[in-house]
C-alpha cells in the first residue's frame, strides 16, 4: 500500500475481501476518504494520517473461524517416514536434493527412467531431473556403486537437501 490507511468498523462481520477491494478503489482512485455502510455493518477507510472518534463502538467483534486446510493447501508429507529412512541410512550413501523443485525420473513422460533400482551406476551419470523455476536441472551421481533405492515418486515435489537416492 503506498499510503497510510486508517480503518474504523461498526463491526468486522463484513467480508475482508470487500475491505481489500475498497482499499484498492480507494489508492486507484486518489479519494482520500470512504465510508460504506450495509445494514448495521459499517467501514471507514482514510488515506489521511486523521482519525474521527466512531459514533458506535462494538461491544463484540465476531471473527470466523479459519476454514479447515484442504488436501491442495495442505503440507505435502514426506514419502518415507524418517525411522525407516534411518535404518536404510546406515548401510547406503544418501543422495540428497541440492534444490527446491519438481522430481522427474525420466526426461519427458513415457520415457525410461534414468536409473532404476538395483542398477549400477557411475560418477557423473544422471539419475534424474529437477525442475525449479522453469529450468531443469540434471542430478547426477556423486559417488559410484549400485542404486538401492529410489525414495521419491516422479513428479512429486521435493525440498531442499531431501533424500532422493540411496547408492551402495
Amino acid at each position: 500500500m503506498r499510503g497510510a490507511a486508517v480503518y474504523e468498523a461498526g463491526l468486522i462481520e463484513m467480508d475482508i475481501r470487500k475491505i481489500k477491494r475498497l482499499i484498492e478503489l480507494l489508492e486507484e482512485s486518489g479519494v482520500n476518504e470512504i465510508e460504506i455502510r450495509e445494514g448495521e455493518e459499517s467501514i471507514r477507510i482514510s488515506r489521511s494520517g486523521s482519525v474521527s472518534t466512531p459514533s458506535h463502538l462494538p461491544t463484540q467483534v465476531h471473527i470466523p473461524p479459519l476454514s479447515p486446510v484442504s488436501e491442495s493447501t495442505a503440507p505435502l508429507a514426506v514419502a518415507r517416514p524418517e525411522s525407516q529412512l534411518s535404518e536404510e541410512l546406515i548401510s547406503g550413501h544418501v543422495l540428497r536434493s541440492p534444490m527446491v523443485g519438481t522430481f522427474y525420473r525420466a526426461p519427458s513422460p513415457g520415457a525410461k527412467s534414468f536409473v532404476e533400482e538395483g542398477q549400477s551406476i557411475r560418477i557423473g551419470d544422471t539419475l534424474c531431473i529437477i525442475e525449479a523455476m522453469k529450468m531443469l536441472n540434471q542430478i547426477e551421481a556423486d559417488v559410484a556403486g549400485v542404486v538401492k533405492r529410489i525414495l521419491v515418486e516422479s513428479a512429486q515435489p521435493v525440498e531442499y537437501d531431501q533424500p532422493l537416492f540411496i547408492i551402495e
